[in-house]
């Protein structure tokens, strides 16, 4: 046999064992309706200011049998509600998030870490302001199941971290009793796509 018809037998047979496990490894949306990302951060020692951020969108690829998958959630930073009108003007203002400028967030990921078939962590990136640093978001709960109004697969969860946000320069309220370290609460659904 010539080389070149042993190099096509060997393309042929890689593409047919590839082929399987593509078609294995699903293809979920983040649904923006029940993905959100709530924070906790301390005020002057003495109560706890809490705010969300919708999502605008993303994708999730997850293997269970694999045990692999990969995120991205892109986070509406002009989004925040906190509840109250003046603080939400002053969160996406130039000196904390600056939303003029970088008006999203993104996290992203391709290490899930598993206990059994769920997933217990999320190891990824977080970009906000320009700058990019590692996360790992903890998860709470974590499961998959068969939503009966768009008769699809959904798997999600909620995962929590606390990050120091003066890393990602966010610094306003640092010097008069915000707190540096925000805790991230973060809840993720993902449909399966067809």
């Amino acid at each position: 046999m010539s080389a070149a018809r042993v190099l096509a037998a060997g393309l042929a047979v890689c593409a047919a064992w590839a082929a399987p496990v593509q078609a294995q490894t699903p293809n979920y949306a983040i649904d923006p309706t029940h993905t959100f990302v709530n924070y906790e951060n301390g005020h002057y020692g003495t109560t706890t200011n809490r705010g969300r951020f919708s999502t605008k969108d993303g994708t999730l690829y997850f293997d269970r049998a694999g045990r692999a998958g990969k995120v991205e959630v892109i986070i509406d930073i002009s989004s925040v509600n906190t509840g109250v009108d003046f603080l939400n003007r002053q969160i996406q203002g130039k000196d904390f998030f600056n939303v003029a400028d970088f008006p999203t967030a993104t996290f992203t990921s391709n290490k899930f870490v598993f206990d059994g078939d769920k997933v217990s962590e999320v190891q990824g990136q977080l970009t906000l302001k320009g700058q990019t640093h590692p996360v790992t978001l903890k998860a709470t709960k974590f499961n998959c199941y068969t939503n009966p109004l768009v008769k699809r697969e959904v798997c999600g969860g909620d995962f929590e971290t606390t990050i120091q946000r003066s890393l990602w320069g966010v610094l306003w309220g640092l010097q008069f009793g915000f707190e540096d370290a925000v805790k991230l609460i973060i809840q993720i659904e993902a449909i399966k796509l067809q």
